[in-house]
């Protein structure tokens, strides 16, 4: 069967009040920015609480589904089939029409699930769910009605136009892009950063990112993998600038001057700084990043202590109370797992001491700071000064 329309569902948008028009109208804008690159013509529209996007001509059925299921708010898409309202009898021959084009093998259990949002309707609900049912099973019968577990869910709802579908192919659920504020990801090559960009994103927080690229000691194809998992989770997020910091000299200066055990920390301490600087640039609200609480050395609670100190905005962890295997499951789920485990390291895992400090002393982390004189602030303008940003798109 060829559908010429999909009904769209939303969860927490129809608890928003009188606001609520604000967040479908975010909505309406994500679909079409995530239909543009569908074969096919598509026009949404929005009326009574519901959301529909309508097809003219051919089209790419399953290119607008993947799309559709990238864009946060959405829970639910369902192909559906409008109806005019010509009577209770014109209303059962198409329901008949299109079980018999949708389901070829007949031999299944179903229910009608009736809602009369157009309280002129004759009949209530219940009642075409019963008549329905009987017409059903007269012109099928080798269905049967089971109530409780059914395999087919026949969903009627009468509305200005009568709605009639039976799949719900899930979204991604969450809140519409653009509707909570804009954030700037601490993005690296590893499986845990882009999981937490995607996990803020479906919050409805719009994302840049940034990442410290260090040449020689990490390879093109290192900044290469960045920019393509920027692209998988902007299939989510939308378009995202990625700032791309050269960090190599500050991150030799600081091997040379500190003590090793305390490398991680006082090093993501100036990543947090920089990070913050393009942040503020961009009306950013908050950084995020992908850490979890005692995953490695620099994220036990007295670690991003040492780290949160540094910044004047909110870090946002998504993660963090998350452990290695949920978040693999997630980065599986929105395939970025395949190209986060490829073998080319950032610079978090280049200059890595054999014993890092897991209670790092904030006094002591100021002291080796201090060693770093003004010239750390030379090498902090320079890598402002030389900053990459690249625009990615899916």
């Amino acid at each position: 069967m060829t559908y010429k329309a999909f009904l769209i569902k939303y969860a927490e948008i129809a608890i928003k009040g009188k606001n609520r028009y604000l967040f479908e109208d975010a909505l309406v804008s994500q679909m079409n920015h995530a239909l543009k690159k569908v074969d096919g013509t598509f026009h949404i529209r929005k009326e009574q609480g519901r959301i529909y996007v309508e097809m003219e001509g051919e089209y790419d059925y399953d290119g607008a589904v993947e799309a559709l299921q990238h864009v946060f708010g959405i829970v639910g898409i369902c192909p559906v089939v409008l109806l005019e309202d010509e009577g209770f009898d014109v209303l059962a021959g198409e329901v008949i029409r299109y079980i018999d084009e949708v389901y070829p093998d007949k031999h299944f259990t179903f229910k009608v699930n009736a809602r009369r949002a157009r309280k002129n309707y004759p009949l209530e609900s219940m009642e075409i769910n019963a008549q329905m049912g009987e017409r059903i099973l007269e012109a099928f019968p080798e269905t049967r009605v089971d109530v409780h577990k059914p395999q087919v869910m026949f969903n009627i709802e009468i509305r200005n136009q009568i709605n009639v579908y039976s799949t719900v192919i899930p979204g991604p659920g969450g809140m519409p892009v653009g509707t909570n504020g804009k954030a700037m990801l601490l993005l690296s090559g590893g499986i845990d950063s882009p999981v937490a960009g995607y996990m803020i994103a479906k919050r409805g927080v719009t994302i840049d990112a940034t990442y410290f690229h260090a040449p020689p000691y990490t390879s093109e194809r290192a900044k290469q993998k960045v920019v393509d998992l920027a692209k998988i989770i902007s299939k989510y997020t939308g378009p995202i600038n990625l700032h791309v910091v050269n960090f190599t000299d500050i991150q030799l200066y600081i091997y040379e001057q500190c003590p090793h055990e305390e490398l991680t920390i006082i090093m993501r301490r100036y990543m947090m700084k920089l990070a913050e600087h393009f942040a503020k640039e961009n009306k950013c609200l908050g950084l995020i990043t992908g850490e979890s609480i005692g995953q490695v050395a620099s994220q036990t609670m007295q670690s991003l202590a040492a780290t949160n100190e540094v910044c004047t905005m909110p870090v946002y962890r998504p993660l963090i109370g998350f452990d290695k295997q949920e978040i693999v499951e997630i980065s599986e789920k929105i395939d970025a797992y395949e190209t986060s485990i490829l073998p080319y390291e950032d610079c978090c895992t280049i200059f890595v001491a054999k014993h890092p400090v897991t209670k790092p002393s904030l006094n002591v982390i100021h002291n080796d700071e201090r060693k770093l004189s003004e010239k750390i602030d030379a090498l902090m303008q320079e890598a402002i000064d030389t900053v990459e940003v690249i625009h990615i798109e899916a």
